[in-house]
């Protein structure tokens, strides 16, 4: 399995104007405990350029990704950009969150098999 570059795929299926976050992106790319490998992805690349690193933030729908952007408020920004209200540095999940289905799940699954990643 190619984590990153299942990384990548479902990065380029998280819906503008959602966020999503560490553990989520694990668990999709089918390696629930490896959220900080997300994180690390990020911070280095690896899941490639095109990657919506801003629209990924910790558990509790803090911004924590300052550090890999080019100032420290870009990430608020670019969400805002795309209609995402971040209030005390945190995203309301319950609004603004990506609510993935079983049928997202299984669409990245059969993507990953042929892709063979």
């Amino acid at each position: 399995m190619d984590f990153y570059r299942r990384l990548a795929l479902t990065g380029s299926r998280i819906p503008r104007g959602k966020a999503v976050t560490y553990g989520q992106l694990a668990l999709l790319c089918g390696r629930p405990k490896n959220s900080r490998q997300v994180g690390r992805a990020l911070k280095l690349g690896l899941a490639g350029s095109a990657f919506p690193a801003h629209r990924v933030v910790n558990s509790q729908g803090f911004l924590s990704g300052a550090a890999a952007f080019e100032t420290p408020d870009m990430q608020r920004l670019l969400l805002e950009a795309e209609g995402v209200a971040v209030q005390d540095n945190r995203v309301d999940l319950k609004r603004y969150g990506w609510k993935n289905t079983m049928e997202d799940a299984l669409s990245l699954q059969k993507s990953f098999e042929e892709r063979g990643i």
